[in-house]
């Protein structure tokens, strides 16, 4: 087992980078490592399983409440996994909302582009439809975050 691992070392180690390290340990899902005498941040092999834990998990699109509670649950190996399962079901099921609505987007976009008649900016359909989303099929294609 390697000890007294630089931050540099356990961000190459997991694939992410020193800023990444930081953050995750400000909120909380890495502890904060020991200090050599020098200040500096000193980590240890399970630093970078846990970051590498992370980074799979984020890859994967799980939110960072989601990573916090996993982790936790992972903290006490004897449990059941019920709450684990549940954690992924979720997951799953938002992809599966994603996924609805990329194809829902790709049909509106796929639409836009046929309706085009060619010719004169002033005619364009592409243009149309973007300024006026009454002209779309369905209203499922705005962001979470515009809803």
């Amino acid at each position: 087992m390697a000890h007294d691992l630089t931050i540099g070392r356990i961000a190459e180690a997991a694939g992410c980078k020193v800023q990444t390290v930081r953050y995750y340990e400000q909120i909380g899902l890495i502890p904060a490592p020991p200090r050599s005498s020098g200040n500096q941040r000193v980590y240890d092999d399970s630093a970078i399983h846990r970051l590498t834990f992370i980074r799979h998990a984020r890859e994967l699109g799980f939110p960072l409440q989601a990573i916090r509670d996993l982790i936790s649950l992972s903290d006490d190996p004897n449990q059941p996994c019920d709450a684990a399962d549940a954690i992924a079901k979720a997951q799953l099921s938002e992809v599966d909302r994603r996924i609805h609505r990329l194809h829902a987007l790709r049909h509106e976009l796929e639409r836009m582009i046929e309706q085009c008649r060619g010719g004169r900016i002033a005619d364009c359909r592409v243009l149309e439809v973007l300024s006026d989303h009454s002209l779309c099929e369905t209203d499922d294609h705005s962001t979470p975050k515009e809803r």
